[in-house]
């Protein structure tokens, strides 16, 4: 009888959960599987503004048991390949390219996913080469390319932060940047660098204070040493607690920004330039939402091995992957999960487990979800 299916597993993303999960499937010899990539092996870090960079470390730990904290494949290291701590866009996507070629994966650029198909025992996954069949289909597709643009009324009148190939490109001597968190305080630094007057409105009041020792939900120490430096030139106004209701636009030119806190306060900011929204990304997995289930507060629901609820085979890996409290939105979180997820389809195709192992010594197996959580005492 012939084989209905095309592949075992299909990788929807060449970013660094795709290469990644492509990589342990390699180890555990998966025997036909394939990443799909719309573009090019790291597009997503192509397409960020030329100053940005990776907020967590990279060093090369390898030799003493702790993994490169961007790393995604075992005795790899972003710091060795590309001699830097904090890689750009343009340089971590160099590293993801060179991971992918000096193992050979099965990488397809240039391959756009449309929709994904559940079918008796498989999938149906439509693209822009045409249709094949797959037993299991694994969800690695980023957010950067998605971003949120409708968060309030008039939001049409700011400009997303992701769509800056610099930010040399923002004109005029002040600017307004809605969003306090990691990529908005990053613009604020490079803006007030290029000698521009910045006000970012964090309704979330993050800034340098100390909370949560969880990075998902905090400031990196990277950001916050930069924003200290930044701030000695008073150039950077953080209006904290504040919310956006909406933005419109002022006579004779510029803007108006309404601002509420939570005590009810109201303020009115006008700025001549359109403001830089720093609110966030939609997840990539409205593409597939029919496939996916979430809980009344939105929130995503997976199984034990971050596998949808409600389509069996098919899996998510990035840092979409939530469960309950914990956020895997970081490298060095989610990249703990791809043998993980590998486990569960190994199993089901009788393949032999024991090339795992090694990502359990390595810290690369994280199935036991109950020794997490925040632990810093000081």
């Amino acid at each position: 009888m012939n084989d209905p299916f095309d592949y075992d597993c299909v990788i929807v993303g060449g970013g660094p959960a795709g290469i990644g999960m492509a990589s342990v499937l390699q180890d555990l010899g998966m025997p036909r599987f394939t990443v799909l990539e719309r573009s090019e092996v790291g597009a997503t870090f192509l397409a960020w503004p030329e100053e940005m960079h990776l907020i967590t470390p990279s060093f090369t730990s390898n030799a003493y048991g702790m993994m490169d904290l961007n790393a995604v494949a075992l005795h790899t290291s972003p710091a060795y390949t590309l001699g830097t701590e904090h890689p750009t866009g343009v340089e971590y996507a160099k590293y993801l390219q060179v991971v992918s070629q000096f193992k050979e994966l099965p990488v397809q650029t240039g391959v756009d996913v449309s929709e994904v198909i559940a079918e008796e025992n498989g999938f149906r996954v439509v693209t822009s080469n045409g249709q094949l069949r797959t037993r299991f289909v694994i969800w690695a597709a980023g957010e950067f390319q998605y971003p949120r643009l409708d968060p309030f009324p008039g939001a049409e009148y700011g400009v997303h932060s992701s769509l800056f190939s610099s930010w040399k490109a923002v004109q005029g001597e002040e600017c307004v940047i809605v969003g306090g968190y990691e990529s908005g305080v990053d613009a604020a630094i490079h803006l007030s660098k290029l000698g521009k007057n910045v006000t970012v409105i964090d309704r979330n009041g993050r800034g340098l204070a100390k909370g949560s020792s969880d990075p998902s939900v905090e400031l990196s120490p990277y950001t916050k040493d930069r924003l200290r430096a930044a701030m000695m030139d008073k150039r950077i106004r953080m209006m904290q607690g504040y919310e956006v209701k909406w933005i419109e636009p002022d006579e004779p030119g510029g803007y108006v920004l309404y601002c509420e806190n939570a005590s009810g306060e109201s303020h009115l900011l006008k700025t001549a330039e359109a403001p830089v929204l720093a609110t966030g990304f939609r997840s990539s997995l409205h593409l597939i939402k029919n496939l996916v289930e979430r809980n009344k507060e939105g929130q995503l629901q997976l199984g034990a091995a971050d596998e949808s609820t409600i389509v069996p085979g098919l899996f998510i890996t990035g840092p979409q992957v939530m469960h309950a409290h914990l956020q895997f939105c970081f490298i060095y979180k989610f990249r703990q999960r791809f043998a993980v997820v590998a486990r569960a389809m190994g199993e089901r195709l009788g393949l032999d487990l024991t090339p795992l192992e090694t990502y359990r010594k390595e810290g690369m197996f994280l199935d036991d979800l109950s020794c997490c959580g925040e632990d810093c005492t000081c």
